[in-house]
Formats: C-alpha cells, sequence, structure tokens
C-alpha cells in the first residue's frame, strides 16, 4: 500500500474491523465521528476510492439507487470465485461457494449470452439468525 495518511489508516482500520460485512461510506464515517477522528464525510470517500484502486477495499453497487458500499479485502484473497449474500437486518456478509450458483451463471452465460461477475454479485435477504428472530413468536 501506498502513502498513507492518519485518516486513511483509521478508514482501513474501521474495514478490517468489519470485514466480514460490507459498510457504506456514510457508516464509516458515523463510525470515525463516533470514536472522536475529525474527518469529513468528503476525505472518506476520497480515501475509499484510493483504497479501492489500490485492491485494498473492495466497491459494491447495488443498482437501486442505494449507497455504494465498501469491504477490507484480505491481502492475497481472491474474492471473484464466489457470491455474496448479505442480511439485510444484521448486514453480515456470508461468501457463498456453492455449486448451483456456479451452474446458474453458467445457464445465464450460455442461454442469455451474459457473463456473471461474482465478485460484485451480491443477493440480499436474512441470514438464518436474522430469519429466527423474525419468526420468532413476540
Amino acid at each position: 500500500m501506498g502513502y498513507q495518511t492518519r485518516q486513511s489508516k483509521r478508514i482501513l482500520d474501521e474495514l478490517r474491523k468489519n470485514k466480514e460485512r460490507h459498510l457504506t461510506a456514510e457508516e464509516i464515517y458515523l463510525r470515525l465521528k463516533a470514536s472522536g477522528e475529525g474527518v469529513g464525510q468528503t476525505t472518506v470517500y476520497r480515501h475509499l476510492e484510493k483504497l479501492c484502486e489500490e485492491g485494498t477495499v473492495r466497491k459494491y453497487l447495488s443498482g437501486n439507487g442505494s449507497s455504494a458500499c465498501f469491504q477490507f479485502v484480505e491481502q492475497g484473497a481472491q474474492c471473484h470465485a464466489h457470491y455474496h449474500l448479505k442480511c439485510t437486518a444484521c448486514g453480515k456478509l456470508i461468501h457463498a461457494e456453492c455449486a448451483f450458483l456456479n451452474e446458474l451463471s453458467e445457464h445465464i452465460q450460455a442461454e442469455h449470452g451474459f457473463a456473471m461477475d461474482g465478485s460484485k454479485t451480491v443477493f440480499y435477504g436474512l441470514c438464518a439468525a436474522c430469519a429466527e428472530k423474525e419468526n420468532k413468536p413476540k
């Protein structure tokens, strides 16, 4: 990683602490602000873009007009061979290595001429723990 300011390090540290989640730039900004870090939202966005260019952070777009999400990438980790499942309740991110999803991708390529990018494909729903909480009688 290239030149790193204190603010960039704090942003990266926040992502590293939450590496199993996707965080929006606003969530990162609010977490840093709550911890007393004097950083502006524009600075957070600028540093996130630099970290994405370096390959240290991966950016996910949902395509429905909501904010982009970011995730720390472990050094040497490859995230293209599987899909991602994101819990809309708790934010947990699950890396799904699944033969059925691979077959789905192959079907979409063969039948529709469209190559899916697993590293950028995110399915949204509820994780087992959140689904169980939601289904419990109150």
